[in-house]
C-alpha cells in the first residue's frame, strides 16, 4: 500500500502533465473578464494551452485578460486571419500591476502560426533574391539571405530569371519577397556598401525596415578584414588581386564590420554577421552581439581536399611540380599575395600543412570540413548570448548530408535549436530525394497502369 506522501507525489506528477486553456481563466468560476474592446484579439489566443500549475497560480488573481499594444500592432501589420496569430512569433504572458494578464508576441522564428513550434529544432534558410524561386520553398524556410550578388547578378540583371524586366530595383525585389514569405521568415539583407559612412548605412537599414518591418528585417554585415574604402578598388580593377595579405591591415579596418554591427544593434537592428571562415573568428564575432553568425563550409572543405591531394602527390613522388601547383592554387584563393608568388616551395608546403592541421582535416573533428561549425557551437554554448543562432552556409547538395549527421552527434543535440542551415533553394530541395525513389515510382506507376 502507498504511504500518503507517495500518493501525493503521484498526484502532483499527474497535475504537472495536465494542460488547461487560457479560456479557463475567463470562465464564470474564475472571474476574470476580457478587457473591453480587445475581444477579437483575445479570441486569437483564448484556446492557447497553459499548464495546470500556472492556471492554479493565476485563478482568482487575474481580474482581466487582454493583449499588449505590440500584439495588436503585429497582428494588424501582417493582416493575420481572424482567430490566428502569425508565424514567426512566440506567445508570452505578462501580469500587470492592475492584475491584468496580457498576451504578447515576441519575434522567434522557431515558431509557426498560433504559437506552435516548427517541426524541428534545426531551421532552414535559402540564399536567393529571386521571388519566383522563393515561392516554391517559402513553407520550409525560417530565414532568407540576400547579398548584392544574389540581388543584382543572379536576378535583377539576368533576363532569364527577371522575366520581362518585371523588377527594376532592389526595393521592388525586397517588397515582393516580403509578400511571398509572409511573417514567418526573417529576411537578411546585406549592405550594398559596408565602407559607407554611418549615416548612409543607417539610411539603407531604415529603407529595409520600412519595406520588411522591424520584425523581419535583419541587416547582414560582413567581416571586412584588411579591406577598406580605398583599397577595395584592387578587387575590382586590373587583375583583381589584393596586394596585402589577408591578415595584414590596420586595427580599424579589421574591426570595421564588428563596429558596424554594434552600431546597428544600438539602433535597434538585428544583425547577421557574415564571412566567418575559421574557428578563431567565432569568439571575436560574438563581441558584436549578432543575431546570426555564419560559418562558411564548402570552399574551405574543397580547398582542404586540394591541399591534401597535392601534398600527398609530392610526398609520394618528390616532384616539386605539385608544390608549384599548390603555390598557384594558394595565390588563386588569396592565401598569398602577388608578391609571394615566388615564395620558397618548402614554405608553401609548411603553410598548407598548417591549415590542414589547424582544421583537423586528418581526424573526426574536421575530416568532413565542419571543424569550424563544431567550434562555433561550443563557443555559443559558453557565451552570454542565448538567442544568437549559427547559420551553416555555402554548401552544395551532397554536403548537406554531412551537416545533418554532425548535428545528430550527441555533443550537439542541445544546440540544434540554434542552428540554421542555408544554401541555394535547388541545392536544399534536392536533399528530399534518394535513388530508391525512382524504383518505387516505376513500380507504382506500372502497377497503376496495368
Amino acid at each position: 500500500m502507498l504511504r500518503h506522501t507517495e500518493r501525493y507525489d503521484l498526484r502532483k506528477s499527474e497535475f504537472d502533465t495536465i494542460n488547461c486553456k487560457l479560456s479557463a481563466l475567463v470562465s464564470s468560476d474564475s472571474g476574470a473578464a476580457v478587457i473591453s474592446g480587445e475581444e477579437s484579439y483575445v479570441d486569437r489566443v483564448i484556446n492557447q494551452p497553459i499548464s495546470f500549475k500556472k492556471f492554479m497560480a493565476l485563478k482568482g488573481v487575474v481580474k482581466y485578460v487582454g493583449v499588449t499594444d505590440e500584439f495588436k500592432e503585429i497582428v494588424d501589420f501582417f493582416g493575420t486571419p481572424a482567430g490566428e496569430t502569425p508565424a514567426g512569433f512566440r506567445i508570452e504572458y505578462t501580469l500587470d500591476s492592475d492584475m491584468a494578464l496580457r498576451v504578447n508576441l515576441l519575434r522567434d522564428i522557431s515558431y509557426d502560426k498560433n504559437g506552435a513550434k516548427r517541426p524541428t529544432n534545426i531551421l532552414f534558410s535559402a540564399d536567393s533574391a529571386n521571388p519566383y524561386e522563393v515561392e516554391a520553398i517559402k513553407s520550409v524556410i525560417a530565414n532568407l539571405t540576400c547579398n548584392p550578388q544574389l540581388v543584382y547578378d543572379w536576378f535583377l540583371n539576368d533576363p532569364k530569371v527577371n522575366v520581362g524586366n518585371a523588377f527594376k530595383t532592389r526595393e521592388e525585389v525586397m517588397t515582393e519577397i516580403g509578400r511571398v514569405l509572409g511573417p514567418g521568415a526573417d529576411i537578411s539583407v546585406e549592405l550594398n556598401d559596408p565602407f559607407a559612412d554611418d549615416a548612409a548605412i543607417l539610411e539603407e537599414a531604415a529603407q529595409f525596415k520600412e519595406i520588411l518591418s522591424k520584425y523581419r528585417v535583419v541587416i547582414k554585415v560582413p567581416h571586412t578584414g584588411p579591406v577598406n574604402g580605398e583599397n577595395i578598388k584592387e578587387l575590382l580593377e586590373g587583375d583583381k588581386k589584393f596586394k596585402r595579405k589577408y591578415n595584414e591591415g590596420t586595427t580599424a579596418d579589421f574591426l570595421r564590420g564588428h563596429n558596424i554591427a554594434i552600431m546597428l544593434k544600438d539602433h535597434g537592428y538585428r544583425v547577421n554577421f557574415t564571412l566567418m571562415m575559421e574557428p578563431h573568428q567565432v569568439a571575436l564575432a560574438l563581441q558584436a552581439r549578432p543575431y546570426f553568425i555564419n560559418t562558411f563550409y564548402k570552399f574551405r572543405l574543397f580547398q582542404n581536399r586540394v591541399f591534401k591531394e597535392l601534398l600527398e602527390c609530392y610526398e609520394a613522388t618528390r616532384n616539386t611540380d605539385y608544390l608549384k601547383q599548390l603555390r598557384d592554387y594558394m595565390f588563386e584563393k588569396d592565401y598569398i599575395t602577388p608578391e609571394e608568388t615566388g615564395l620558397d616551395l618548402m614554405e608553401i608546403k609548411k603553410q598548407a600543412e598548417y591549415f590542414l592541421k589547424y582544421r583537423n582535416f586528418d581526424n573526426h573533428e574536421g575530416e568532413d570540413g565542419l571543424d569550424q561549425a563544431r567550434h562555433a557551437l561550443r563557443s555559443m554554448r559558453q557565451s552570454n548570448l542565448p538567442d544568437t543562432r549559427l547559420i551553416i552556409c555555402s554548401m552544395e547538395a551532397e554536403l548537406y548530408s554531412l551537416v545533418d549527421k554532425m548535428l545528430m552527434e550527441e555533443e550537439f543535440r542541445d544546440m540544434t535549436h540554434r542552428v540554421v542551415i542555408t544554401t541555394a533553394p535547388n541545392y536544399l530541395a534536392s536533399n528530399v530525394c534518394a535513388p530508391g525513389m525512382i524504383h518505387y515510382h516505376r513500380e507504382f506507376m506500372r502497377a497503376a497502369g496495368s
